[in-house]
């Protein structure tokens, strides 16, 4: 079987990437290698940050690995958050703040929709690789549903009218984002073969 070390010590993304690789990719956390490293995302776009933290892991540990980032990219902010996503609101903030904030400046938008966007950063052999999955969709006006995390209560995926944290895991790790880049990494990989 297959190794990679996955360069995410968060265990929604960890379980959502194990679910969509299957059986096909024993998927390592950085925990499981003894990296407990606060990994800079000091890049000004998502692809960027991923090749800094896949880089990290790669040149400290000796491994293939891969990383991802995801930003949700909303029109009426002229794509804000963007890669700032996860600190939006914020040095030291919790999702929570985020979508608040979010909801906040989208008080009296008329236009609501949004897409989130992940990009994911192999490295295999010294080499490097990229993919992006992206899903659009429209920003609720209150949060809803409890699964998922980060912005999942607030985003409505096209053809659905429900949230992504709405969404039982199977169906939502079937349409996201990080799915759609995920299983690009995946028929790369079964490529290899």
């Amino acid at each position: 079987m297959d190794k990679l070390v996955f360069a995410t010590n968060n265990p929604h993304k960890l379980e959502e990437v194990r679910a969509i690789l299957g059986s096909d990719v024993e998927v390592l956390s950085l925990r499981d290698i003894g990296c407990a490293a606060d990994i800079p995302e000091t890049a000004d776009t998502l692809e960027g940050n991923a090749l800094l933290k896949a880089r990290f892991v790669a040149s400290r540990y000796g491994v293939d690995c891969f990383a991802d980032d995801t930003g949700l990219e909303v029109a009426a902010l002229d794509g804000a958050p963007g890669v700032y996503s996860a600190r939006f609101a914020g040095p030291g903030c919790t999702p929570a703040d985020n979508v608040r904030k979010l909801l906040g400046l989208m008080q009296d938008a008329g236009d609501r929709s949004a897409r989130f966007r992940t990009v994911v950063a192999l490295i295999r052999g010294g080499k490097e690789y990229c993919f992006e999955g992206m899903v659009g969709g429209t920003i609720a006006r209150t949060p809803a549903g409890c699964g998922g995390f980060g912005y999942d209560p607030v985003f409505v995926p096209e053809g659905y009218d429900r949230t992504f944290a709405e969404l039982p895991p199977a169906e939502k790790n079937r349409i996201s984002h990080r799915a759609r880049a995920v299983a690009k990494l995946a028929d790369f990989l079964r490529g290899e073969e």
